[in-house]
């Protein structure tokens, strides 16, 4: 009831700040204006449901972890499962970034692309459904093929959907919009935790993992119906740049990247955050072995991360265009290091429950701000080069940090890689006190 109230009041504040957007002229073209509330609307129902289906009923965080835990006993394996998906979301970005930025409608190729993160959850269905006639081992397989298909999908999806909402939506409103949409992604996506962690109590293994995957898929799809409801006219030919040229395109990143310092500064804290991150890998697995977490537990915990990100996100949004995106990544940092300690430390399991709300309010923080931010450093027409290089350029991290941190708990313990994990937060944190300062283009159009 709680959460529907501060969802509402969201809800609220979205409507109020549409009512005056047609105030501020510059932000949008006439036809946008016009097409702002449904696209916002529709738009947050494709987040509504796509949270509902693979933040909540497949959980990258809990529910594959617990589903690999049954395939392997390897946690440098299940750590590359972490690996992969990076791999899929931030590799793809940067390669991208300059076929998008000719692009002067982004819509056609997010639907096509987006395909690829939806339709792989219908074939986990069918690894699970299977498993007991193709063994553990083939399973395995299969399902590693298919997350790699689907975190892909995400990868070469992410530039031209960011930037999609970033021409669609006033630059002055994307903290906020951004904070709404997770918001509902996160409230729908705890409805989806409650339900896997009843399937999980009431249906054995594999049956229980198969029916998850199946209804995620069908969540995936229903969300991509609004999805692609999106209104978004064609850009002016000013848009389009010399992308597909390989040495020009280099060109274009190595001047950004030579002329924008606090850009530099920023992605150097972007890889040390993602590094500290990557302790979220390992939360359910350090649980299960240490407390023999149940699969009913681990569905409790899920939907508890995801509550705690729908409450954080319908506020964060409010906070960071008020107090700074900066500190407010400076917070998420210090509740990071917070959680590995907590994790560390903890002499029962229910400890857990904080752990895992602390990294629901990270994962809601991060998310938005990140996105907010980045579009901050650079104008309309550098977008998809800022977006694509804040993802790919600290890939190497977040590709390597979990199968290292897994190989490290496998080799020596879970403490020494999550001490890692969190001096990798602390020195984020001086990196975003000291060399680096809020983006100077604030509401670049």
């Amino acid at each position: 009831m709680h959460c529907a109230f501060c969802l509402k009041n969201s809800l609220l504040e979205l409507r109020l700040r549409l009512a005056i957007s047609d105030l501020i002229g510059a932000m949008l073209s006439s036809d946008l204006q016009g097409k702002l509330r449904h696209n916002s609307f529709v738009n947050i129902m494709d987040g509504a449901l796509f949270g509902f289906g693979v933040m909540g009923l497949a959980s990258y965080v809990t529910i594959i972890p617990l589903f690999l835990s049954y395939l392997t006993e390897s946690t440098a394996l299940i750590g590359f499962v972490a690996a992969l998906f990076h791999i899929g979301w931030q590799v793809p970005q940067l390669l991208t970034s300059g076929y998008v930025a000719g692009l002067t409608r982004f819509k056609p190729t997010v639907l096509v692309t987006t395909l690829f993160e939806r339709v792989p959850f219908f074939g986990l269905a069918l690894v699970a459904l299977a498993l007991p006639a193709i063994g553990a081992d083939a399973a395995l397989l299969l399902t590693l093929v298919l997350l790699g298909i689907q975190s892909l999908g995400g990868g070469f999806t992410g530039t031209a959907w960011q930037s999609m909402i970033s021409k669609i939506m006033p630059a002055h409103y994307l903290g906020t919009f951004f904070g709404i949409q997770s918001a509902a992604v996160n409230l729908f996506g705890a409805g989806g935790a409650l339900l896997a962690s009843v399937i999980l109590e009431r249906l054995a293994y594999p049956e229980s993992f198969a029916w998850l995957f199946a209804i995620a898929g069908i969540s995936m799809m229903a969300s991509y119906v609004f999805l692609a409801l999106t209104f978004e006219p064609k850009s002016a030919k000013r848009d389009v740049v010399e992308g597909l040229r390989w040495r020009a395109f280099g060109s274009k990143l190595r001047r950004i990247l030579r002329a924008d310092r606090n850009f530099r500064w920023f992605l150097v804290a972007r890889g040390l955050t993602s590094l500290s991150l990557t302790a979220i890998s390992f939360y359910t697995i350090f649980g299960i072995r240490r407390f023999d977490l149940s699969p009913e537990f681990v569905g409790g915990l899920t939907s508890v991360l995801l509550l705690m990100n729908m409450l954080t996100s319908s506020v964060i949004g409010w906070i960071g265009e008020r107090w700074g995106l900066r500190r407010v990544l400076i917070l998420a940092n210090f509740l990071t290091v917070l959680a590995i300690a907590i994790a560390l430390a903890a002499e029962d399991p229910r400890w857990f429950y904080l752990v895992f709300a602390l990294t629901g309010m990270v994962n809601s923080t991060q998310w938005s701000t990140i996105m907010t931010i980045t579009v901050q450093f650079c104008s309309v027409a550098d977008r998809p080069f800022y977006i694509g290089m804040a993802n790919s350029l600290i890939a190497p991290v977040t590709v390597f940090a979990p199968i290292i941190g897994g190989w490290l708990v496998d080799a020596v313990s879970f403490e020494l890689s999550f001490g890692i994990f969190a001096l990798a937060g602390l020195l984020s944190v001086l990196v975003f006190v000291v060399p680096m300062h809020d983006p100077s283009n604030g509401l670049a159009v």
